[in-house]
């Protein structure tokens, strides 16, 4: 009996231990994180004004917000479609053979290689080959290829998260495979999907070497994707590469907080789309 009575204590003392480690290790993260904020917010503190996006102002960073807006739109719009169709193929129309292995180690082998190696690519392929130039097209393709495998795979786990029930019951009720994905797969996929998307805007905002040789350092707002552009991350690369009084840094700690906000935006609107896309689709359900 006191056996029994002792292992049950040790288990609670063990997973008290385990819980405090995990709450430790959240609250370690979240100190990360606000500290970072905080230290950029309050360097950017006195140069934080609508001047610094202003059309109107020669060294305000509005050139610099439309083309990372431009890459980023541009970039989603090429992978997204592309990665979604890739990963229904995988987890709904094909099985565990030779030949799906090797396409999954391909791309997760693609999303190991260095960022810098897709500026190459990019810069040899699109810019020169294919006669872009430095653009926002020739960035944008650059940095869909390079977020592919993070949106597949991404939406390939929230694939695989959708019960089988779902997909025989519509089956059962005479829908063909395409109508199954397309009605009741996909939107009950959507967060996840939505996930992926996050995450790779992410990684489009934050690159700076595949941008900078793709997109190019020109300090103009460019009318088409033909054009050439700098994007915030460059623009940062910039300032603190040419700093010299103070207050140059203070710039750039106000454009990496206009970085941050403009994130914060794009995740915000995505979140919203997927809510009310979600809203309608139950609403026409009911």
């Amino acid at each position: 009996m006191r056996n029994k009575q002792v292992l049950p204590k040790t288990r609670k003392c063990k997973d008290a231990v385990l819980y405090g480690i995990m709450a430790l290790a959240l609250v370690l993260v979240l100190g990360i994180l606000v500290f970072i904020l905080g230290y950029i917010l309050v360097c950017a503190a006195g140069q934080m004004n609508l001047s610094l996006i202003s059309r109107a102002n020669p060294r305000g960073i509005f050139p610099m917000l439309v083309s990372t807006l431009y890459v980023v739109l541009v970039s989603l719009l090429i992978a997204v479609p592309i990665a979604l169709m890739t990963a229904i193929f995988l987890n709904e129309y094909t099985g565990n053979s030779g030949l799906v292995r090797f396409l999954r180690l391909a791309i997760e082998t693609l999303a190991g290689i260095p960022s810098i190696l897709y500026g190459l690519f990019g810069l040899l392929l699109f810019c020169r080959f294919l006669g872009f130039g430095q653009s926002i097209l020739a960035g944008a393709c650059t940095l869909s290829i390079m977020i592919l495998p993070v949106i597949i795979r991404t939406t390939e786990e929230a694939l695989k998260t959708i019960p089988p029930s779902f997909r025989e019951a519509s089956l059962a009720l005479g829908a063909t495979q395409f109508q199954t994905i397309r009605y009741v797969v996909l939107p009950s996929a959507l967060p996840g999907i939505v996930t992926a998307t996050i995450l790779a805007i992410g990684r489009v905002v934050g690159e700076s070497a595949p941008v900078l040789l793709t997109v190019g350092i020109t300090r103009n707002i460019p009318a088409s994707v033909f054009d050439s552009g700098r994007t915030l991350t460059i623009h940062l690369y910039y300032l603190t590469k040419e700093a010299i009084n103070p207050e140059d840094f203070g710039i750039a700690f106000a454009t990496a907080t206009v970085l941050i906000i403009l994130v914060i935006c794009i995740n915000t609107a995505t979140k919203l789309f997927s809510h009310f896309f979600s809203h309608n689709k139950n609403r026409s359900v009911l």
